[in-house]
């Protein structure tokens, strides 16, 4: 049975707001994606959604975790940010017009437009290299499917057609191909095309579920969320461009997950429950040095990074 796009959107995240603990294991990295060993600190900004307000809203801070800050304020779902390539601009879900809506405000808050404004259900946004387009999936024509749309909104277009369910897109750093996740071959796992949508291709043939893939920003490897076998709590993989080379780089009993790439590609951001709630965390592009940003009793989930001090 297909499952609506708005819990399609939401699944992800919140899985790992459920696992285990305990000391995590700092597995050697057999991927060759030309990485680079991390300055002596993450730099730039961080927004993530959290819902330690009450329900879930988008914050933003420092990549250290200091200086966390509030941008939405609702009553209802303000989530899954996505930063412009410059920082000025941040797109996000939101369910404040009744349904799942993509929304670009400034930075800071400020100057809050719905994107979409379609009576179907949208989501998942992610920017072009050049912040000219906006990638997201969308419900519009029956099925989840992936759309692009100019960075105003404007000339929507499909992009997939197939009766899966297609979803969490994300833009190659040198703007040529689309990223995406689809269960067409019976799990969620990791697919490439091209702009237009063509040559199509499988990145992973495993009979577990892959989410939330994210390039890294020379484009030689891709970060995602996947588990070692069924029943499994997610783990931060990462594997070349090509889909070889798939290593675990929490290998931790916690449930991680969700990462995200330092624009310069040393560090990944990710989402763990591994002292008891989610949380976000950061550790070098090789899996060591992990440390938490976030420590609340809420949920901290779906970070995306800035350049920007």
């Amino acid at each position: 049975m297909r499952r609506p796009l708005t819990v399609v959107v939401l699944l992800t995240a919140f899985l790992i707001a459920c696992g285990g603990g305990g000391e995590p294991a700092s597995p050697p990295v057999s991927v060759s994606c030309g990485l680079t060993s991390g300055q002596a600190a993450p730099t730039g900004r961080i927004v993530f959604h959290s819902k330690r307000d009450g329900n879930l809203e988008i914050y933003v801070m420092n990549a250290d975790g200091s200086e966390q800050t509030r941008l939405t304020e609702n009553n209802v779902v303000d989530g899954f940010p996505a930063l412009s390539p410059d920082g000025s601009k941040i797109a996000f879900l939101s369910l404040r017009d009744g349904n799942s809506e993509v929304y670009v405000m400034n930075a800071d808050g400020s100057g809050v437009s719905n994107l979409t404004n379609n009576p179907a259900e949208d989501g998942n946004p992610a920017w072009s290299p050049d912040g000219s387009k906006i990638l997201f999936s969308s419900e519009r024509d029956g099925n989840v499917e992936i759309y692009v749309m100019n960075a105003d909104g404007s000339a929507p277009t499909r992009l997939t057609d197939s009766e899966a369910v297609d979803n969490q897109p994300a833009w190659s750093p040198d703007g040529q191909r689309i990223l995406f996740v689809s269960n067409r071959d019976g799990n969620f796992e990791l697919y490439v095309m091209n702009l237009d949508g063509s040559g199509l291709t499988r990145l992973s043939d495993t009979d577990v579920d892959e989410s939330v893939p994210a390039w890294s920003p020379g484009g030689e490897c891709i970060a995602f969320e996947s588990v070692e076998a069924k029943g499994d709590p997610p783990e931060v993989y990462l594997m070349s461009a090509d889909g070889s080379g798939r290593t675990d780089l929490t290998n931790d009993p916690a449930a991680d997950g969700v990462p995200a790439w330092s624009p310069d590609g040393s560090y990944i951001a990710f989402v763990s429950d591994r002292d008891g709630d989610a949380d976000i965390y950061v550790m070098k592009a090789d899996g060591s040095g992990v440390t938490r940003l976030t420590e609340n009793g809420a949920l901290d989930a779906f970070p995306d990074w800035s350049p920007l001090p």
